[in-house]
């Protein structure tokens, strides 16, 4: 039997480099878990690995969906765990990695049962002030509201949507061992992973280079010859504020701060995320060179195997 590991962490914490010799080390293919990155496009935008990284070891959902479809963890869900069977019948490990934690928790743990979207109430719903959405949830259903990221206005209709049709049932079965066989366990609290972390200068200066980095690489051209792009590839970080600069309502200058104040909150997020949703071992980069994290998380990785 193979298996599957788990590298998380926020954006630009490392986790690409790591988990490219990682995959090599451990006879493993990756599947990626970037919300951003499964779009096909946006390459430089969502800091995708480069076609040597790619070369190097098999990708997963990397670039696989048009930017025009609209993507959702649950559809996410299923993807991944062909890809996790498919890898793991080829007698491979799999090696998950990625940042957006509502698609890894769809991979350790499935989710709720619940009604699909009512195109009607979602309308009157977008309609309303972010302030009052968030109110009328937490009188519907307050645990829900507890779940839910207020400030974010997708969810936030989308959760209304949910608990308008008193429709949260338990959560479902929990993926079969026969089904995606790499997981040493259905929940995140005993699936085998690692938390990137850095200290906080550390990662904010790594967001803002590679901010920087993006520009260099033409991310403006990038963007203005995009095809259409549906709601989902819509909200990527940064394609607002590059829109913005071409339309010339900012300047480059502008521009940059502004998705380098934008990805440095979004990273904020993702770890408060990650330190209540998960129990992965985490693993502070910043003292360590490239090659004492491959060997710590190398480290880890074979102890969770013994």
């Amino acid at each position: 039997m193979k298996d599957t590991f788990f590298v998380v962490g926020p954006t630009a914490v490392g986790k690409t480099a790591l988990a490219i010799e990682l995959a090599e080390k451990f006879d493993a293919e990756i599947v990626n878990a970037d919300a951003f990155q499964v779009y096909r496009g946006l390459d430089v935008l969502t800091a995708k690995p480069d076609a040597e990284a790619q070369r190097r070891v098999r990708h997963h959902l990397l670039g696989q969906i048009p930017l025009s479809e609209t993507m959702s963890a649950a559809i996410f869900r299923e993807l991944a765990c062909g890809a996790l069977a498919d890898i793991h019948l080829r007698k491979k490990n799999a090696i998950v990695v990625g940042g957006s934690g509502l698609y890894l928790k769809g991979i350790t743990h499935g989710f709720d049962q619940v009604p699909p979207p009512d195109p009607k109430l979602r309308d009157e719903l977008s309609a309303l002030p972010l302030k009052e959405l968030a109110e009328r949830l937490q009188k519907l259903s307050p645990k829900l509201a507890a779940r839910t990221d207020l400030r974010n206005p997708r969810r936030l209709v989308r959760a209304m949507e949910i608990a308008s049709a008193s429709m949260v049932v338990p959560k479902a079965s929990i993926l079969a061992a026969d089904v995606v066989r790499g997981l040493r366990s259905a929940t995140a609290a005993s699936a085998c992973g690692v938390l990137l972390l850095r200290d906080r200068a550390d990662l904010y200066q790594r967001i803002n280079d590679r901010v920087n980095a993006m520009f260099r690489a033409g991310v403006e051209k990038e963007v203005r010859v995009l095809p259409e792009v549906g709601p989902t590839a819509d909200s990527a970080l940064g394609l607002e504020e590059i829109r913005a600069l071409i339309a010339g309502q900012i300047s480059r200058e502008e521009c940059i701060g502004k998705i380098q104040q934008a990805t440095r909150r979004y990273a904020k997020r993702q770890l408060t995320w990650f330190r209540h949703q998960t129990s992965f071992p985490p693993l502070n980069l910043t003292p360590f060179s490239h090659r004492e994290a491959v060997r710590a998380i190398t480290q880890m990785f074979h102890r969770a195997q013994e």
